[in-house]
């Protein structure tokens, strides 16, 4: 997607000029884990146009693969970002998205089972599931071909209201049960079980919830490591962020990490990547929680939706006071 963010703090209805970049779930993984050292290629279909070379020119240079890229079409999505400040916060505009290259891309655009031979993991996003039925289909044949091959499938739930519109959990329960039963890694939290899934528990707390419901979740789907995290907003205005991992029917939890916010769009995207280059290493779950909620932490300092910070970066972050120069 192309993202036109407003300067400062004005709202779009007072500025007069827009700074744009390239970004989306699919980019933000993808560059993250290719700047851990890995291969990463995107799956998606750009406009025939200047803009899609610029989309193409900008994924060069996050080190995106272009192997898989098709070019046709005329349209990217767009979103419009206005920066919160105080008591406002920040405000996400979609627009043309449905007519997007990517969206429009027939039926057998893409020929998963060659690709599916060539990729090791795959990262899917509940954003992409909101699309349209042809997009959803596309992407558990995908799914289902990377799975045949022998690859690891992860979903992430992202559930979006906007986006599914009115009884929006009814009419996504079922893709998502659908995506859940491919999955092997899945990024979630227990307010996903309980709107989405539809899940019960007489717990309050929003951790016990998560302790009663994610063990359930993962024995019902038969998936091997699940993952996510809570956010808080403490009263000067920092954020507060402890990831969670369950895995081997145990849960894992990272240090309660507080910090200020620059940029939070894309920060979500850091912790699953951090999640998935655990998993790609072999890194202890212990290690790997606390890695992933790291590179979520340093994400919300960095401008822009992508993140940014390299492996060395991330573990500096782990045991080094923050804020000092590094020289």
């Amino acid at each position: 997607m192309m993202r036109l963010q407003v300067p400062g703090y004005e709202l779009l209805s007072q500025a007069s000029t827009l700074n744009y970049s390239f970004s989306g779930t699919g980019v933000n993984i993808t560059a993250a884990l290719a700047r851990f050292g890995h291969a990463g290629y995107l799956v998606s279909t750009l406009p025939a146009n200047a803009v899609g070379d610029a989309a193409v020119a900008y994924l060069q240079k996050l080190g995106i693969a272009q192997a898989f890229i098709r070019r046709d079409g005329h349209y990217v999505g767009m979103y419009f970002l206005e920066n919160g400040f105080g008591a406002r916060p920040s405000r996400v505009t979609y627009t043309n998205r449905q007519a997007s290259s990517f969206n429009t891309a027939a039926e057998g655009s893409y020929d998963f089972h060659s690709i599916a031979k060539n990729i090791d993991v795959i990262h899917f996003c509940g954003i992409t599931l909101a699309m349209n039925d042809t997009v959803r289909q596309q992407m558990k044949a995908f799914a289902k071909a990377v799975k045949e091959n022998g690859g690891m499938v992860v979903f992430d739930c992202n559930y979006r209201p906007s986006l599914w519109g009115e009884d929006g959990y009814e009419k996504a329960r079922q893709h998502y049960e659908e995506m859940l039963h491919l999955a092997d890694l899945v990024m979630m939290n227990e307010k996903d079980a309980i709107y989405i899934l539809g899940m019960k528990t007489e717990k309050e707390d929003r951790h016990d919830q998560l302790v009663d419901l994610i063990p359930a979740v993962a024995k019902m789907y038969n998936i091997s490591v699940i993952a996510g995290t809570h956010r808080s907003i403490n009263g000067d205005n920092t954020h507060s962020l402890k990831g969670f991992m369950y895995k081997n029917q145990t849960f894992h939890f990272s240090k309660t990490l507080a910090f200020s916010v620059y940029d939070r769009i894309g920060a979500g995207d850091a912790y699953t990547s951090g999640i998935i280059h655990g998993e790609i290493e072999g890194f202890s779950p212990e290690k790997t929680v606390d890695f992933a909620a790291a590179a979520g932490m340093l994400a919300h300092t960095i401008v822009g939706d992508t993140p940014m910070s390299s492996e060395g970066d991330i573990l500096r972050a782990m045991t080094v006071s923050l804020g000092d120069i590094q020289r």
